[in-house]
């Protein structure tokens, strides 16, 4: 019986030095659970992830902090100071910084924050409410602005990937990302307008990234973030961007005259409520300004004395007319300086006017 009981004894003497062996060694090189755990080897970069880095390190520097201050009157208490948020970008070395007009709709003062250093004022060059683009400019501009790349929004495809850097919610410098969702969409802005081409993103967009770029994979500006279509006011995967062809023709022009050129024939267009009444698709012309294109090319208002219905404006150079922002569109797309053929209805009878554009005042 010895040799069994000092065989079973060996055996529990092993177990429980390979126990207490194992313990020390895994309290000696694995941490428990009270104390951090060794870090892994660093991981490996994807070349899309070493791309995403880049393209942020090189934009980030042109992407601006706008906050804005309104004074407001307030019956109870008297004039109050109202804040507001946005983005912009830096467009050019003399100090320009492109946003949206409805950012520093209103404000009374505007502060820039740039990637490094203090706020710096500076002053509303112009606008575009039309285009929901307006200007601000440095008050003194740093010898390292970074002027963002400008891109095209012409050639843009659908599933395109898309890269927003702006300012939600007041966190600055948040890269975003997505893909080019749709293209052509139409963004009513304001006068009875909209901007045509409006490029759809499903990047994140949120309150405070208005104003900001939207960027191709390349760094490149395609689009300027302007709005959601949310219930809720926030990201809900619908984004828009004003694109960079109207932005890269816009822009100089209100750095230049304080405002962008407004391509009209100088008549005023009834409320759409009208052609509607009528049972009418177009314009119908409810004024005409004396001494303009409309009025020199034979385009008649509508009339109180006989109570007749002015002219309808039904197609401008061949293509159909049915809003008023149809029709701004097209003579937008044409230009100040070029001659349109206007087609018109009158009673039973369709007439091709032919009449120039111009930047009409205002």
């Amino acid at each position: 019986m010895r040799p069994r009981f000092l065989q079973i004894a060996v055996i529990w003497a092993l177990a429980l030095g390979t126990i207490w062996l194992g313990e020390k060694i895994y309290r000696g090189y694995v941490f428990t659970a009270d104390e951090p755990r060794l870090v892994t080897s660093e991981a490996r970069l994807s070349d899309l992830e070493k791309s995403n880095i880049e393209l942020f390190r090189t934009a980030a520097p042109s992407v601006a902090s706008i906050t804005t201050e309104q004074l407001r009157f307030n019956p109870l208490v008297g004039v109050v100071g109202a804040r507001g948020a946005g983005s912009g970008f830096v467009w050019d070395k003399a100090g320009h910084v492109v946003t949206n007009y409805h950012v520093i709709e209103g404000a009374t003062t505007v502060y820039v924050q740039l990637h490094a250093g203090d706020p710096i004022r500076a002053r509303v060059v112009g606008a575009a409410q039309e285009y929901d683009i307006a200007v601000v400019k440095l008050s003194d501009p740093p010898a390292n602005l970074t002027p963002i790349p400008v891109g095209a929004s012409k050639p843009l495809q659908v599933g395109q990937a898309t890269y927003a850097i702006g300012n939600p919610f007041g966190l600055s410098r948040t890269l975003t990302t997505g893909v080019v969702s749709a293209l052509e969409r139409h963004l009513p802005t304001a006068q009875g307008r909209e901007v045509r081409g409006v490029i759809q993103t499903d990047a994140a967009i949120n309150p405070g990234n208005s104003g900001g770029p939207l960027l191709d994979s390349s760094g490149r500006l395609i689009g300027v973030t302007t709005a959601i279509l949310s219930e809720s006011g926030t990201f809900a995967g619908v984004g828009f961007a004003i694109p960079v062809d109207l932005v890269n023709r816009v822009v100089p022009q209100i750095i230049k005259n304080g405002r962008a050129a407004h391509p009209g024939i100088g008549i005023a267009a009834a409320d759409e409520r009208v052609a509607t009444r009528l049972g009418v698709r177009g314009v119908v012309v409810l004024g005409v300004v004396p001494g303009s294109p409309a009025e020199r090319a034979g385009i008649r208002p509508f009339d109180p004395a006989t109570n007749q219905p002015g002219d309808i404006i039904v197609a401008v150079d061949g293509k159909p007319v049915a809003t008023v922002a149809d029709l701004a569109a097209a003579l937008d797309e044409a230009g100040v300086g070029k001659d349109v053929v206007v087609t018109i209805t009158r009673g039973d009878a369709r007439h091709d006017l032919k009449t120039d554009v111009i930047d009409l005042p205002g």
